[in-house]
């Protein structure tokens, strides 16, 4: 067995059900979850019947590159969005599904461990594949904590040099989970100044970038902060993105990575051993939802009224930052974190996630303690009955 497996960590929902293991919420409250982020808006119908009208290609090996129609979907569609031009769906577009499956694998894949101590810098907190795969490839991994002094954004600045040195993966989430704050350009071409001055690949996981709430500032990408440089070769740059946020599919297991070609190139060889094409009944179903806009605006419209009215409800009580994008909420808490989710869900039956449990102590403390991340999945009318149960929980402390 690989000797790492050892030092990866629990889950942070494997520690949420023991966090809540043996309480009993009232029987009157039914139970509302904000602790997944897993969208609960209705998934497009007209993508669902392209699923049904394709569903004989089941009987057809599909290629691990992928159909050129979902490759040029996809290119058409980061073309749009990032303003950006001739981007290649043969040599820079790479379907994946899901970018959770996508994001394990290429840290296996770039990670040469035959180096002494490769490193992957990662936010803190983080989704929890960075850190896991970075174990598994025989990484270290350096944390950069997420503050609200810093905007929630990683300081680059921070990390020594003797770190750089040794890093061969930055990974960066933007809109970031669980804090939902935006990288600018400029940050994202001080990554890539920094990436070509030390020789490391940076992998920015967008998948939330379509779920902003003001519809006139879309969130920027890393391709984008390319092009405004003059790097149509997006060198030592790849994006991952999803259906699973953007079009209320995560059942589909769709997505894509598109960047540097020459990464892209051997990314896909390492794919071809991993056994992961996708079906062709999901390339026709994501390639219609890749060539759509006006569902995605729709559901950005439901999150954006949705937020307005649970921060109103909750502003009095508890502190957050605004978030720009996703879907989550990132709360202070008057008392500890784990307290403060386990007597909520044992008082109100409502479950959120402690945000200890999303992040790693480092020299100056845990960046999630006294936070906790609330996910605005659900339908408004629950959301905002959540909302209300949360409210009265907070009174009821007394602090």
């Amino acid at each position: 067995m690989n000797a790492n497996l050892k030092n990866l960590h629990p889950y942070p929902f494997e520690r949420l059900n023991q966090l809540k293991a043996g309480l009993t919420p009232p029987e009157h409250l039914s139970h509302i979850a904000l602790s997944i982020g897993e969208p609960k808006h209705p998934s497009p119908e007209f993508v669902k019947q392209v699923l049904a009208d394709s569903i004989d290609k089941l009987a057809q090996y599909p290629t691990t590159k992928g159909g050129s129609e979902l490759r040029q979907a996809i290119a058409l569609w980061l073309e749009r969005r990032f303003s950006l031009t001739n981007i290649d769906p043969e040599q820079q577009v790479l379907p994946v599904t899901g970018t959770r499956e996508a994001l394990f694998a290429f840290t296996q894949a770039v990670i040469d461990n035959q180096q002494n101590f490769p490193v992957v810098v990662s936010p803190n907190p983080f989704y929890q594949i960075y850190e896991g795969a970075a174990i598994l490839a025989g990484a270290q991994l350096h944390y950069l904590d997420c503050t609200e002094e810093q905007g929630f954004i990683p300081d680059l600045a921070s990390v020594p040099e003797s770190v750089w040195q040794r890093c061969q993966l930055l990974q960066i989430c933007t809109p970031g989970n669980p804090s939902g704050a935006v990288m600018s350009l400029d940050q994202m071409q001080q990554a890539i100044v920094l990436a070509d001055k030390y020789d490391f690949i940076i992998a920015s996981d967008e998948c939330y970038s379509e779920v902003y709430l003001n519809e006139q500032t879309p969130p920027f990408g890393l391709l984008e902060a390319c092009q405004q440089m003059g790097r149509t070769g997006y060198e030592r740059c790849v994006v991952f993105h999803s259906l699973s946020k953007r079009s209320n599919l995560p059942g589909l297991r769709s997505g894509f990575i598109a960047g540097d070609a020459g990464i892209l190139k051997a990314f896909l060889s390492y794919r071809t051993y991993h056994g992961c094409a996708m079906s062709l009944p999901v390339q026709d179903a994501s390639a219609a939802a890749w060539s759509d806009e006006q569902h995605v605006i729709q559901n950005r419209t439901l999150y954006r009224e949705k937020f307005a009215v649970v921060t109103e409800i909750l502003r009095d009580v508890l502190s957050f930052p605004e978030p720009h994008a996703s879907f989550y909420l990132w709360p202070q808490t008057p008392i500890d974190d784990r307290d403060f989710a386990q007597g909520l869900f044992a008082q109100q039956n409502v479950t959120l996630l402690p945000g200890q449990y999303l992040s790693r102590e480092t020299a100056t403390g845990n960046p999630g303690k006294n936070r906790v991340r609330m996910a605005l999945v659900a339908g408004t009318d629950e959301c905002v009955e959540a909302a209300l149960r949360i409210k009265q929980y907070v009174a009821s402390l007394n602090i």
